[in-house]
């Protein structure tokens, strides 16, 4: 079960944006795969965990930038263009999270 575990939060973190950047936006695939990807960054909010790192811990709502009140901030971005595909990659990320936590 660990190793399902492991691929598919991996693979949501990792494999998922490219998937998204080439199937919703061909003409500029490599510039939003790299704003999918840069949502990893809300992992940093594990540096404020102790331990950092626990791979039986569910982070969404355990770390700041997992809370239910910012993943509302992150639907929300989705309404303005201007911030729809940072939007995209964070909601992506908390899916992935998700996902791990359901299988914990």
């Amino acid at each position: 079960m660990d190793i399902i575990r492991f691929i598919l939060h991996y693979g949501m973190h990792f494999l998922l944006p490219f998937l998204v950047a080439f199937l919703f936006f061909r003409m500029h695939f490599w510039s939003v795969s790299i704003i999918l990807l840069l949502a990893i960054l809300i992992d940093l909010d594990h540096l404020f965990a102790n331990p950092i790192f626990n791979p039986n811990r569910c982070s969404i709502g355990f770390h700041p930038l997992h809370s239910y009140e910012a993943i509302a901030v992150y639907f929300a971005m989705l309404i303005p263009k201007k911030t729809r595909i940072v939007a995209i990659g964070l909601i992506i990320h908390i899916f992935g999270d998700m996902i791990d936590c359901i299988l914990l």
